[in-house]
């Protein structure tokens, strides 16, 4: 290592994503799993694959439909 680096030429990191908030959420076992499995198939961690699943449901203004019987 060098004892001293130039970083005047330097430029922000473009792929660099937004900071994450830290929150608590109750989510269910079963949902869990299947984001865990998923995960496994795909080498992105759950809790990413979640948060993807989440802004991409934001992104396209989703709404749930929500029934009580």
């Amino acid at each position: 290592m060098r004892k001293e680096y130039d970083f005047s030429k330097a430029r922000p990191n473009p792929y660099a994503g937004k900071p994450k908030k830290q929150i608590t959420i109750r989510i269910d076992e079963e949902t869990v799993e299947f984001f865990k499995k998923r995960a496994e198939e795909t080498g992105i961690s759950y809790q990413n694959l979640i948060n993807l699943y989440l802004r991409d449901c934001a992104a396209k203004s989703k709404h749930l439909s929500v029934s009580w019987n």
